[in-house]
């Protein structure tokens, strides 16, 4: 099941540090057939507080996700991000095709 990294950031210092994390990304997710689906624009904020920007990653699933972030590769240019933004980032697995809300209210109620 496809697999997504997501990223929050509501502040980055675009200095030399950040420079050098943007021209080096791209090839730390390419061997495990990660992609940008969201990067480097602006949200459409409909409510709420919203400051900052989203990233998101596909990966074909959630093992080859996670090998990506624990990667050599990856975790050699990930301190360029964190000491010079603040933000959150998470892992996700996304849902099934066909998939219905209804799933989720099943899976917390115990309801069918």
């Amino acid at each position: 099941m496809t697999a997504y990294a997501i990223a929050h950031l509501r502040s980055v210092d675009f200095g030399a540090d950040i420079i050098r994390y943007l021209e080096t990304i791209d090839d730390t997710f390419v061997p495990y057939g990660g992609r940008f689906l969201v990067h480097g624009v602006d949200p459409e904020v409909l409510e709420g507080p919203f400051p900052g920007y989203v990233i998101v990653i596909e990966f074909p699933d959630i093992e080859r996700a996670r090998r990506w972030y624990d990667s050599p590769g990856y975790q050699e240019i990930l301190p360029l991000r964190t000491e010079n933004s603040d933000g959150v980032a998470v892992l996700v697995e996304g849902t099934a095709d066909g998939y219905r809300a209804t799933e989720y209210l099943a899976k917390v109620t115990g309801r069918a």
